[in-house]
């Protein structure tokens, strides 16, 4: 008897994720290099025991990213780079190599390269880069080679990946993955400019709307179900 209800609740665990998600784009309309997230969910075949039909139930199976890139804007800053191209930023970070497409960059009093959150930019090789302390005139060229001037000094690490669908968002617009990284064939780096977050913030707020639609509408059967079953209940007791 409570089949429907545990159906409908089946269906507010996956629409309660989904608003976590659409809130969490939302929050980051503004996030440098930020992509928007979306769930993904399956059906689930619950075979019960006996010969009855089995329950189909709604399984939230993980998210993905949108592989569209964000607009570019010129912020003036050259510590601000953006990627033309499908690569992404290799990242120290402390769970290790981690990568991003936020190119809003900024050096600490010893000069090293790093990330809005702070962890270190990777260079070529997976070492950070440190400038020195009196670099001026920075330039970092379509290939992410850093120099001042005295010359070069480093080149940040930019890596493309055969399925960007397959990278694993960790946080911090930072994601990680098991594909091995492939040269940056397609990919250039702009100094000066800012790629900004993916996210188109009317369609959030539409999306915002219709699931917590969905959710009034699911909580109307369950209590509709709920109001059946105890009137079932107490004409049974009565007799």
């Amino acid at each position: 008897m409570e089949n429907s209800i545990y159906l409908g609740l089946s269906r507010q665990v996956a629409l309660r994720s989904n608003m976590d998600a659409i809130a969490n784009n939302i929050a980051n309309v503004n996030t440098a290099g930020y992509r928007q997230q979306n769930m993904l969910f399956e059906e689930y075949i619950n075979k019960e025991r006996g010969d009855f039909d089995p329950m189909s139930f709604v399984n939230n199976s993980g998210q993905y990213s949108s592989t569209e890139a964000g607009s570019m804007s010129a912020t003036g800053n050259p510590l601000d780079i953006a990627l033309a191209g499908p690569g992404f930023i290799g990242v120290q970070s402390p769970g290790g190599l981690r990568y991003t497409r936020a190119g809003n960059l900024q050096m600490d009093a010893t000069g090293q390269l790093l990330t809005s959150a702070g962890d270190p930019v990777a260079d070529a090789g997976g070492a950070a880069i440190v400038l020195p302390a009196d670099s001026s005139e920075i330039k970092i060229d379509q290939n992410g080679f850093v120099s001042n001037q005295d010359g070069q000094v480093g080149q940040i690490m930019v890596a493309e990946f055969a399925d960007t669908r397959l990278m694993k968002p960790v946080g911090n617009t930072l994601y990680e993955t098991t594909q091995a990284p492939l040269p940056p064939e397609k990919t250039r780096v702009k100094q000066g400019l800012l790629e900004g977050s993916n996210v188109k913030s009317v369609l959030e707020m539409t999306n915002m709307i219709e699931t917590l639609r969905s959710y009034q509408s699911v909580q109307n059967i369950l209590q509709g179900e709920n109001d059946r079953l105890r009137g079932m209940i107490q004409k049974l007791t009565k007799q």
